[in-house]
């Protein structure tokens, strides 16, 4: 069967609830968008091979050649006194975890919701909240080629093919990352982000380098047990808990 993101190919991977029910367009505008306001339940999953519309973090936009990404989002309802924002880090470290199974390479998270290979750019990680509904959309460039990827992006781009060297299952990548998202997002929604920071520093690309966070300059301390960002600034160590981040060696 060709590569796909369809229920046929892709349901008989899945092991566990993320994923039921397993929602399915070949083409949609976001698969944000099938989920927001959905009133599914939670472990719901929209999948596409292609979005018209695709969002990242800030309002940029996630463009791609069909049939070349893994494009789905995942409807959660954490529980009350759990910051929601911390999903963003959940999930990189799900996607990074399968990313790193799939190819053999380190991936690394760029706060709060990048995965980098070897300095390039291969995953986002979008979370918007509606009530007590959080919908997180994850997006890896998987086969493009080279040519394929923009070259006008902020951070260079890169795919799953273009740093292995060969072309990858996205049916399969989707099953790993929804099960590792899955045990991720219970060990969070019991403990918070604290048996998960020692994986989240590991993989933390942004720790000790030179950033500048919405035009001030710093020196990244690194991803906080708190899930911010810790800067050093001229005036002083700050939590960073959102804004634009710029690693002055990743431009």
């Amino acid at each position: 069967m060709p590569d796909s993101l369809a229920p046929q190919v892709v349901k008989p991977l899945l092991e566990g609830r993320f994923g039921d029910p397993y929602l399915y367009e070949e083409q949609t505008e976001s698969t944000q968008l099938l989920l927001l306001d959905s009133g599914f339940p939670e472990g719901a999953v929209a999948a596409t091979e292609h979005q018209t519309a695709g969002r990242g973090r800030l309002g940029r936009r996630w463009e791609e050649p069909a049939g070349t990404s893994l494009l789905a989002s995942v409807l959660m309802r954490p529980p009350a006194g759990r910051s929601a924002p911390e999903l963003s880090l959940v999930a990189a470290l799900a996607a990074a975890e399968a990313i790193e199974e799939g190819t053999g390479l380190r991936a690394r998270i760029k706060w709060p919701n990048d995965l980098l290979l070897d300095e390039r750019k291969v995953a986002g990680v979008l979370a918007e909240m509606r009530g007590d509904t959080v919908v997180v959309g994850i997006g890896i460039n998987v086969n493009q080629r080279r040519d394929q990827l923009a070259h006008d992006a902020r951070v260079p781009p890169g795919s799953l093919r273009a740093a292995s060297g060969r072309t990858h299952d996205r049916a399969r990548l989707l099953a790993h990352v929804l099960a590792r998202l899955e045990r991720h997002y219970d060990t969070w929604t019991s403990c918070g982000l604290s048996l998960l920071f020692a994986d989240l520093r590991a993989r933390d690309v942004l720790r000790g380098r030179r950033v500048t966070v919405d035009g001030e300059a710093g020196t990244a301390v690194g991803i906080h047990p708190s899930g911010q960002l810790e800067v050093d600034f001229d005036d002083g160590r700050r939590l960073i808990g959102s804004g634009e981040v710029l690693a002055h060696d990743l431009r």
